[in-house]
């Protein structure tokens, strides 16, 4: 299933050869310019009561040119993320953001006509054949447009956020991109990237993790103040636009985008909340475990034995496929063709970004995935997440573009999910037991992250914005809002956190989805709700899960759940049940290591 010898580079030349300075992507984005101003003429014509017909021309043309515009994203994103000093990438993703803008205005103008039509209208444009399979999606505009400001003020909003607030986006990544660790290794002094240093933190030897960590503080401190504006500038963009909505909630926008109601947000961070007691215990043992009266922030991710196992690239290939298969013939299938078509990026190299990520390529219809591979199991658990993620888009690919616009947080759903099924039977397949506390520990790492880590962004998050809608706010208060809500959440288990959390994490900084964290918890339980079921049902619910799946893009996760998974999500029980494997891998890794 899998060819000989898997190559750890990607293949961006079958989407566009040459690169973003080529006379090819050149001419693709010269015609995309073009297509997007025919669509412009016609949506900027568009009235209410514009002829059902006209109403879906212009609709299926945005939707053409939003294939074309994501491609362009996808490919510029690629290959920055690749080589942070690739100067012609830097400017083409520049670009991109005002082709993003030109489709976002032809947005606008089909949310603003939608707004003023009349309900029999309405009802007749619906009706429209090519219309049919995105009803949902064009009643969610309709809803959403009675929020916003007129056209001609939505429309600015969105040319001033090219050069504004995604322009800070980009700067941080920038900044980010120039960031030099020096770290020494071995006696000698080694200049590392961000992504470089942050693999230094799952090595055995405390020391290099302490030297990292202490290059590491200095990197980002140096940063802090120019990163510290970022993040102002940044977060006002976004609150000026709400003031001038007439939106007195800073959470209107992420729960809108993540169709999901505060009430069934309130329930999962309860859920997570009561489940901190048994994480700090897990904490503690692992301090004990490696000698330690409390773990410090770079010992989070430390692995507990110097024995675990590292495997190579093709070996965590081979693994996942054949996990995957036990689950989903399917899955696994598509996994083996990502791998063999070098679809994947995994190369350990200076200049790359650091982290991971899935990215669409809908007129190719592929997916690409960005990570450095580091051969433990935290590495092995990232690509299967990401390989989760292109899965999702692959079911999707025969939907009309409007329709496999899911929300980031049923986005987690599916890469966790895959997550799941790979560390469940790298824990089964356990070959002694230090093999399986590893393992466990590695688990437990991750769920400490969903269940500590990632409620403790969100409440930093709210808390930063309450005081920044009074004006700006210093490096050292954002500091402080950052290591009280880190230590809160992590219920005193750490000697020290990283109140600089807040420069280093580029969630922070994202300017497609605000709030940009707490769909990784919404995924991470979800998605052990699911697990449960796909265990109990076996092979039958393979076709349950795709169908989950499909209609990511056209209900609210409350339909989604109560569809397909008969479930209340505005209610605590369901996120209850998603953290009991936490719980109860915690309870495993406290009775094996019980002395």
């Amino acid at each position: 299933m899998l060819a000989e010898k898997l190559v750890q580079t990607w293949d961006l030349e079958r989407i566009i050869p040459g690169g973003c300075g080529s006379p090819e992507f050149k001419e693709f984005l010269a015609n995309l310019d073009a297509e997007l101003a025919a669509v412009t003429e016609q949506a900027v014509a568009l009235t209410s009561d514009s002829a059902p017909e006209m109403w879906a021309s212009v609709v299926l043309g945005m939707q053409e040119a939003s294939r074309k515009v994501f491609q362009a994203y996808s490919y510029t994103g690629c290959a920055t993320a690749q080589d942070t000093k690739d100067t012609e990438a830097k400017l083409a993703y520049a670009k991109c953001a005002q082709v993003g803008a030109a489709l976002g205005n032809i947005s606008v103008r089909i949310e603003a006509a939608s707004k003023e039509a009349t309900q029999e209208h309405w009802e007749a444009i619906l009706a429209q054949p090519s219309l049919q399979a995105i009803t949902w999606n064009l009643n969610e505009i309709r809803e959403k447009a009675v929020d916003k400001m007129p056209a001609s003020q939505e429309v600015l909003a969105v040319d001033l956020a090219v050069d504004g607030y995604h322009g800070w986006g980009a700067l941080y990544d920038q900044i980010v991109g120039r960031i030099v660790i020096p770290v020494e290794i071995d006696g000698k002094v080694e200049e590392l990237s961000v992504g470089q240093a942050t693999n230094k933190f799952h090595e055995p030897d405390r020391a290099l993790r302490q030297r990292t960590w202490e290059s590491w503080k200095a990197a980002w401190g140096k940063e802090s103040e120019l990163i510290g504006h970022t993040l102002n500038s940044l977060s006002g963009f976004r609150l000026g636009l709400y003031k001038h909505r007439g939106w007195d909630s800073i959470l209107k926008e992420p729960l809108s985008i993540n169709r999901m109601s505060e009430a069934s947000l309130e329930a999962m961070f309860h859920a997570a909340k009561l489940a901190r007691g048994t994480m700090t215990k897990f904490l503690e043992r692992k301090a004990q475990l490696l000698g330690l009266e409390k773990l410090a922030w770079y010992d989070r991710d430390a692995p507990l034995f110097e024995s675990t196992r590292k495997v190579s690239y093709d070996e965590a290939a081979t693994f996942i496929v054949e996990q995957f298969n036990r689950f989903s013939p399917r899955m696994a299938n598509f996994a083996a063709r990502a791998f063999n078509n070098r679809w994947i990026e995994v190369e350990d190299r200076p200049n790359k970004m650091p982290g991971g990520f899935m990215t669409p390529f809908p007129l190719a219809q592929e997916s690409r995935i960005f990570m450095t591979f580091s051969g433990d199991a935290g590495g092995n658990g990232t690509l299967a997440h990401e390989l989760g993620h292109a899965y999702h888009t692959e079911v999707m690919w025969d939907l009309p573009p409007m329709a496999q616009e899911y929300a980031m947080n049923v986005a987690e759903t599916a890469s966790t999910f895959a997550e799941l099924i790979v560390s469940s039977a790298a824990i089964e397949h356990a070959a002694t037991r230090e093999e399986k506390l590893a393992l466990l520990s590695n688990r437990l790492e991750d769920a400490t992250a969903y269940l500590m880590n990632i409620p403790a962004r969100f409440y930093f998050e709210k808390a930063f914005y309450a005081e920044r809608a009074k004006g700006p706010v210093s490096v050292e208060r954002i500091s402080a809002l950052m290591e009280a809500t880190l230590n809160d959440w992590y219920n005193g288990a750490l000697s020290e956190v990283e109140p600089l959390f807040w420069a280093s994490k580029g969630h922070f900084y994202g300017t497609s989805v605000p709030f940009y964290n707490f769909p990784y918890c919404f995924g991470y339980l979800f998605s052990n709700g699911i697990y449960q079921q796909a265990r109990q049902e076996g092979p039958s619910f393979e076709s349950k899960y795709v169908d989950l799946l499909r209609d990511t893009g056209r209900m609210t996760v409350e339909e989604l759940a109560k569809r397909h998974l008969g479930v209340d999500l505005t209610q605590p029980e369901f996120w209850i049940a998603g953290t009991q494997m936490a719980l109860s891998d915690a309870e495993l890794f406290l009775s094996l290591t019980e002395k």
